[in-house]
């Protein structure tokens, strides 16, 4: 423990003669405060970081992303396809591919997702924390990997499909992001809460119904899914927060 010196306040002894006389009145006692000193007297705290789970998360996108922008294209799709979760490198790999494949965005940082990532992380992060907001990431994100890669190995497996399908490329950060959506949307007010689930859900069903990318697509939707069943976690965690700070 650093030494600390008592500081008082101005002489109140003026103060004392004034009220002494008077019924019912006692003079003020003298305020000691502690002062620091040592090396740490006036230093001013460091800045609190709002949300440093989001971004210290779009940190990392930002680097991913310029990578992906930059470097030779063969090592770009190197990278790609060993951070890729298609059922390959989940039968081999699973944890690494799951991680790995968070750290990429698919489209670069012109994708709606990343706007969405931003908007969306940063106002859940102020409701729940960043713990908090991880765990709800990495819900849709595996889960929603899950249900979508699984079937297709079964599909090979029975031969409704080729085996070239187990290499199927597959990253990006479109799954965390559609279960963050779909719990913030638990945390709004309802004027606000089922327009945003309607236009985003309505998004990608249009998606779904172009059929460019069904798998990726379901994936949306069952991660929109997940991030709705979070709805009884995600409001009790906002209270506890809400409470803490009072």
């Amino acid at each position: 423990m650093e030494p600390t010196v008592a500081r008082t306040g101005p002489p109140l002894a003026d103060l004392s003669g004034l009220l002494d006389g008077v019924p019912g009145q006692r003079a003020p006692r003298p305020v000691t405060r502690p002062v620091e000193e040592g090396p740490r007297a006036g230093r001013l705290r460091p800045p609190r970081i709002p949300v440093p789970f989001t971004l210290s998360y779009a940190a990392v996108l930002a680097v991913t992303s310029y990578v992906a922008a930059h470097a030779d294209p063969d090592l770009v799709h190197a990278l790609h396809q060993g951070s890729s979760t298609d059922v390959a490198h989940l039968l081999r790999t699973p944890v690494l591919v799951l991680i790995a494949s968070a750290l990429w965005v698919a489209g670069g940082l012109a994708s709606p997702f990343t706007l969405g990532f931003l908007i969306v992380l940063t106002a859940l992060e102020r409701r729940v924390g960043g713990a908090r907001t991880a765990v709800v990431f990495l819900l849709g994100h595996v889960l929603a990997t899950l249900a979508t890669e699984v079937p297709v190995g079964l599909a090979v497996l029975v031969g409704h499909l080729p085996d070239s399908s187990l290499h199927r490329l597959d990253y990006g950060i479109s799954f965390g992001v559609a279960a963050s959506v779909g719990a913030l949307a638990g945390l709004l007010r309802p004027w606000l809460r089922w327009p945003l689930l309607l236009a985003f859900g309505g998004m990608l069903l249009q998606d779904l119904i172009a059929f460019t990318d069904p798998l990726t697509n379901w994936g949306h939707l069952i991660a929109l899914s997940i991030g709705v069943g979070t709805w009884p976690w995600v409001r009790r965690w906002s209270r506890e927060r809400a409470d803490d700070r009072n």
